[in-house]
């Protein structure tokens, strides 16, 4: 049994990610998504970079530059108008990449730089007060891996100016910070107050239990009797070393397990295999994945956290080949799956006919 009251998770807020709803390759027009976010009783969203984009296309008529703020603030204000309309908050702008460790004078820390101003501005604009950042995938060779700890505290405190904070994902493909702990001892070397752990279901199991370059889809360095052990360990490590403040928020998808593995190498678009996996095999729980979601969430509401559950899937269907959904019917499911994923952490028996979808 848990030792999780089940009474204290009725508190638990719950978000979606907008760039997560339909199918990943074609998403519906950004305000359906809205509309059945809100409309399945979700308190807020994750509003993603690229909806701004293809938002701006829709409400400017023109394709909008990535580096133009002007544009890029204006389109994010008229989406805060939109959810206002529909009593959605907006939890946290995402995904915010490859920032950390690029070399003094070099293009990509400009590059760098530059973005984390203009994406301060899209955060005022949109009325945000997080900002994601998840663990680089840039190529180690090309980072100054001394600057990993002094650049996030250099865009903590560029936050704390307007009393923003900074939510550091562990991205399992990551070249230098894959797993929960990676992130949780950079973000006691930084040290700053405004800055915290978004975990995630899928980045926790699919770096540590889960690899898409096997046919068992597991690990395969140790036996799977091994494997459990360890993933056990390290999920109980969790439960008692992270202070539950230190935590904004967590997201939850499973994963499909791929038809054929992967191969170990980048793809024409640079993509290293757990970010292909992440891009188009990720379900809601209970349809169809394998990983440990509830025994992730449990170690996470074991450190007495009860703030954002965050829905972020990306469901190209068990063989990767995106297909359309009924986006209300989808949402509606991830509520029932928040609810039947609480009752599971808590110990509760869910009869299996208890449907998803």
């Amino acid at each position: 049994m848990s030792d999780i009251d089940y009474s204290s998770l009725a508190s638990i807020p719950i978000s979606y990610a907008t760039c997560s709803l339909g199918s990943p390759s074609s998403p519906p027009p950004l305000l359906e998504r809205l509309h059945a976010i809100s409309f399945a009783g979700f308190a807020a969203i994750e509003l993603s970079f690229p909806d701004i984009l293809s938002y701006g296309q829709t409400l400017l008529g023109h394709q909008v530059q990535l580096s133009n703020y002007d544009e890029l603030c204006k389109v994010a204000a008229e989406i805060k108008k939109e959810c206002d309309k529909r009593q959605l908050g907006i939890m946290m702008l995402q995904p915010f990449a490859n920032y950390e460790g690029w070399p003094e004078g070099s293009d990509g820390r400009k590059d760098a730089m530059d973005r984390a101003r203009g994406w301060i501005r899209i955060m005022q604009a949109c009325g945000t007060d997080m900002l994601q950042v998840g663990s680089t995938d840039s190529p180690l060779d090309k980072l100054d891996q001394s600057k990993m700890v002094s650049d996030l505290q250099v865009l903590c405190d560029m936050l704390k100016e307007h009393g923003y904070r900074l939510a550091y994902e562990n991205w399992c493909w990551s070249t230098h910070a894959p797993n929960w702990k990676d992130v949780w001892t950079i973000v006691q070397q930084v040290d700053r107050p405004n800055i915290g752990l978004c975990l995630d279901t899928f980045q926790t199991a699919g770096g540590e239990w889960a690899d898409p370059r096997t046919a068992s889809g597991l690990l395969e360095d140790v036996s799977k009797h091994e494997l459990e052990k360890r993933f056990q360990k390290s999920l109980d490590e969790l439960s008692t070393t992270v202070p539950k403040d230190k935590i904004y928020l967590l997201q939850i998808s499973d994963a499909y397990k791929v038809p054929q593995p992967f191969n170990a190498e980048r793809d024409s678009s640079g993509l290293l295999p757990r970010g292909r996996w992440s891009h188009d095999f990720r379900p809601l729980p209970y349809n169809g994945g394998y990983l440990p979601v509830v025994d992730v969430a449990t170690a996470v509401l074991k450190t007495g956290f009860r703030a954002w559950f965050s829905y972020e899937v990306f469901d190209g269907g068990a063989d990767g080949k995106a297909k359309d959904v009924d986006i209300v019917a989808y949402a509606h499911a991830a509520k029932n799956v928040h609810v039947r994923l609480l009752e599971e952490c808590a110990g509760r028996k869910v009869p299996e006919e208890v449907a998803t979808r």
